[in-house]
């Protein structure tokens, strides 16, 4: 793709999410869109945002369950950028003015104590670079029309990430099996989500071993002290002003937001 074009609708993608106003998918308007040229045009989007100060607190996996694959009917895993205005705190409230069709996933987030650069990271290395791991809600959300996405479209939207909460503990994940922890999600009380850490490519450290070893591919390292989001537990959930959720993991902890 040519670089005026990929500059364009990074741009159109950005204003998308400055507006708050979902634009058409990126690939009914392109009939020859790889994902590399997806790429680079979140590479854009991402500039436009960090040119108004925000800073790269992480990375995320995306669509790394069946229950989203099946959801999204996309069919393979991607990665987007964690930013520092993207944070919320356990408990708070997440105003609906900020997004446009959020969605809530309950994941196991990853702190990272030490520099993780592939190609050639296995799950041990994982591990070792990991200081702890925590509930979280991953809040997505599209700035394609309807969530009408293909794989493309949702690379170039920075992997369809809105917001992040993380939970109210950190634990080390070799004091527990991160395969076989339960998920439990509740919307205003009533339970309307149930997983577990193999939903996410067998294990949530699998899911962190391909980013590690696809970013290493392109030069791109996880640095100590950045936040991963290793990919969906379940199923995603709609969400709308004035809604409460809670998610328990196995083990792990529990992650609570509500939203105006």
């Amino acid at each position: 793709m040519e670089q005026q074009k990929i500059k364009l609708y990074g741009d159109q993608l950005y204003q998308s999410l400055a507006e708050r106003k979902a634009i058409a998918p990126l690939t009914s308007l392109e009939a020859d869109f790889t994902i590399e040229d997806a790429y680079h045009i979140q590479q854009r989007m991402l500039a436009r945002r960090i040119e108004q100060g925000a800073h790269v607190v992480g990375k995320k996996i995306g669509v790394t369950s069946a229950a989203v694959m099946d959801m999204l009917n996309v069919h393979q895993p991607d990665f987007g950028y964690l930013l520092d205005s993207m944070i919320y705190n356990e408990g708070e409230a997440i105003p609906m003015s900020g997004l446009i069709q959020p969605k809530a996933e309950g994941e196991i987030a990853f702190v990272l104590k030490k520099d993780l650069m592939g190609p050639g990271v296995s799950a041990a290395d994982v591990l070792a670079a990991t200081e702890g791991v925590m509930a979280c809600f991953e809040i997505v959300d599209s700035r394609i029309t309807d969530w009408k996405i293909k794989i493309q479209d949702t690379v170039a939207d920075n992997a369809s990430c809105g917001v992040f909460v993380l939970g109210d503990r950190m634990v080390d994940p070799r004091d527990i099996d991160l395969r076989t922890c339960g998920m439990v999600l509740e919307k205003n009380g009533e339970v309307v989500v149930t997983g577990a850490g193999a939903a996410t490519m067998g294990s949530p450290v699998n899911a962190v071993v391909w980013l590690a070893n696809t970013l290493g591919k392109l030069g791109i390292p996880l640095k100590a002290g950045e936040v991963i989001l290793s990919g969906a537990l379940g199923a995603m959930v709609p969400v709308k002003a004035g809604d409460n959720l809670r998610v328990a993991i196995g083990g792990i902890g529990c992650c609570s937001v509500r939203f105006y």
